[in-house]
C-alpha cells in the first residue's frame, strides 16, 4: 500500500495534464483536450466514491474492500485496516466487560451504578435479591423511588457517605442490609449493598444480653446498697474494724450502680433510631444548668469554666438525652483538667448547622487513642484507675445520642495541651428561637 498519497496524487495530475497537452498538440485544441481529460478523471473519481459508499453501506465486518487502483486502492485498504483494528479493540473491550459482568454477577454483594442524579444505570444479580430491582424496567429510575426507606432517602440526599447505612431490605423485613456509596467519575455513584443479617442478629443478641443482665443485677445491687447504707448510718454499733470496709463496699457499689445505669441507657438508645420525645430544646438554658453541676463537681480545684452560648438557637430532640451527652463531655473535662485549669464551653450555629465545643486545658490524649474513644469500656489509662469515677461508657453514650440527633462527634487533642470535643448537628436539627418560645 502506497502511503505517500500526496506524491501519488501529484503524479497522477501531471500524467493527466501531459496526456491532455499531447492530445492538444495533435488536434490543435489544447483547452478542449484538457477539459475532456479532467472530466474523465472526475468521472472516474466519482465512480470510486460511489463504490466506496456502497461498500461502507452494505459490507459485512469480514468482507474485504473492492478492488481499487492507485490512490483509491490505498484509501480502500486503509479504511479496511482501520475497521479491522477497531473490531479487535472492541472485541477486547467487550471481553473485559463480559468478564466484569460475570464476576459481579457471581458476587453475593449487590453492585449498583447510578448517574449523577441518582438514576439506575446498571446493577448485578444480587441487587435484584437484596433491593428488589427488576431488569430492564427499572433502568433509568431514581433509586430513591425503589428503595423507599426514609433513612435511605435522607442518607442519599445528604451526600455524606463516610459511614455506611444499615436498613431493612425492601424485599424482606427480616433481612438487614448495609449500603455504602462511593462517588466516582463525573459525580456518579457506585453503591455496594451487603447482607448483614447475621451480624445484626449477633449484635442484637449482645444488646439483649447486656440489657437483661443489667436489669437482673439492678435489684440485688439496690438491696446490698440499702443494707450498707443502714449499717453506715448506725456506725457506732458496728465494730470499728469494719467501718473502712463498709465505706469501700458502698463506694464500689455506687460505681456498679452507675455502670448499670449507663448500660441501661445505652440499651435504650440503641433500641430506636430517633428519640420518641422529640421537642425543641433550649440548649443555652440546658448548658447553664450543666455548668452549675460542673462547678459543684469541680469543688475546691478552682477551675475556670466559661460558657458562651447563643440563646437564639436550640435543637430538635430529647432534652434528657442531650443533657446526658452534653454533661458527659463537660464532666469529663472537669475530671481530666488539673486544678486552676480552664474549661471553655461554646454553643453556636452557622450555615453548616449547630455546634457545641468543649475545650479544656487538661492532660490531653495521644493521637493513637482518638479513633477508639467512643468504643464501650475503652479507656486511655490501661490501669483503669477509679480515681476519676468513670465507667468507660460516657463517650459511647455521647456517640449514640448524636447519631439519634443527626449529629457527629469530632475530637482533637494534643498531649499536655488539652482536648477539644465538638458536636456538629445538621441544619435540619436546628430549632430557632420562635419555635422555642412557642413550645414554652
Amino acid at each position: 500500500m502506497n502511503r505517500n498519497w500526496h506524491g501519488t496524487l501529484i503524479r497522477h495530475l501531471l500524467i493527466l495534464v501531459s496526456i491532455s497537452l499531447l492530445a492538444g498538440l495533435v488536434t490543435g485544441y489544447y483547452g478542449a483536450s484538457l477539459a475532456v481529460a479532467l472530466a474523465l478523471y472526475l468521472a472516474w473519481t466519482l465512480k470510486q466514491l460511489l463504490r466506496l459508499h456502497e461498500w461502507l453501506r452494505q459490507h459485512r465486518p469480514d468482507e474485504p474492500p473492492p478492488d481499487g487502483y492507485g490512490l483509491w486502492g490505498d484509501v480502500f485498504d486503509s479504511i479496511y485496516h482501520l475497521q479491522r483494528r477497531d473490531q479487535r479493540v472492541r472485541g477486547r473491550l467487550q471481553a473485559v466487560i463480559d468478564r466484569v459482568q460475570e464476576s459481579t454477577a457471581a458476587l453475593k454483594d449487590a453492585v449498583v451504578m447510578l448517574d449523577a442524579d441518582g438514576n439506575l444505570e446498571w446493577w448485578n444479580r444480587a441487587a435484584e435479591t437484596l433491593l428488589g430491582l427488576k431488569t430492564p424496567q427499572d433502568g433509568g429510575q431514581p433509586v430513591a423511588n425503589l428503595v423507599r426507606h426514609p433513612r435511605f432517602k435522607e442518607y442519599f440526599e445528604q451526600g455524606n457517605y463516610h459511614e455506611p447505612l444499615e436498613i431493612p431490605s425492601p424485599t424482606n423485613d427480616r433481612l438487614r442490609i448495609q449500603l455504602h456509596i462511593t462517588r466516582y467519575g463525573n459525580n456518579e455513584h457506585l453503591m455496594l449493598v451487603r447482607d448483614v443479617t447475621r451480624i445484626h442478629q449477633l449484635e442484637q443478641m449482645r444488646k439483649d444480653f447486656v440489657a437483661n443482665v443489667s436489669h437482673e443485677l439492678r435489684t440485688p445491687l439496690t438491696v446490698i446498697a440499702g443494707y450498707l447504707e443502714t449499717l453506715l448510718d448506725n456506725v457506732e454499733e458496728v465494730n470499728p474494724r469494719w467501718v473502712r470496709a463498709l465505706q469501700q463496699m458502698q463506694q464500689q457499689g455506687s460505681r456498679m450502680q452507675t455502670l448499670l445505669n449507663d448500660l441501661l441507657l445505652l440499651a435504650k438508645l440503641e433500641a430506636t433510631d430517633y428519640p420518641s420525645d422529640s421537642q425543641p430544646v433550649a440548649v443555652a438554658d440546658l448548658l447553664r444548668s450543666i455548668k452549675g453541676d460542673a462547678l459543684a463537681l469541680s469543688g475546691p480545684r478552682n477551675q475556670q469554666i466559661s460558657l458562651d452560648a447563643e440563646a437564639s438557637y436550640g435543637l430538635k430532640g430529647s432534652e434528657s438525652e442531650l443533657r446526658s451527652a452534653f454533661s458527659n463531655l463537660i464532666f469529663n473535662a472537669v475530671k481530666y483538667t488539673p486544678a486552676d485549669g480552664q474549661i471553655r464551653v461554646r454553643w453556636w450555629a452557622d450555615g453548616q448547622g449547630a455546634h457545641l465545643s468543649v475545650q479544656d486545658s487538661g492532660i490531653g490524649i495521644d493521637a493513637k487513642h482518638l479513633p477508639r474513644l467512643t468504643e464501650r469500656f475503652y479507656r486511655v489509662d490501661s490501669s483503669r484507675a477509679s480515681n476519676t469515677g468513670g465507667t468507660g461508657l460516657g463517650l459511647a453514650i455521647v456517640k449514640h445520642v448524636l447519631l439519634r440527633h443527626r449529629g457527629r462527634l469530632e475530637i482533637s487533642s494534643v498531649p499536655g495541651h488539652g482536648s477539644t470535643f465538638t458536636c456538629h448537628f445538621a441544619p435540619a436539627q436546628v430549632a430557632a428561637r420562635p419555635a422555642l418560645e412557642l413550645e414554652e
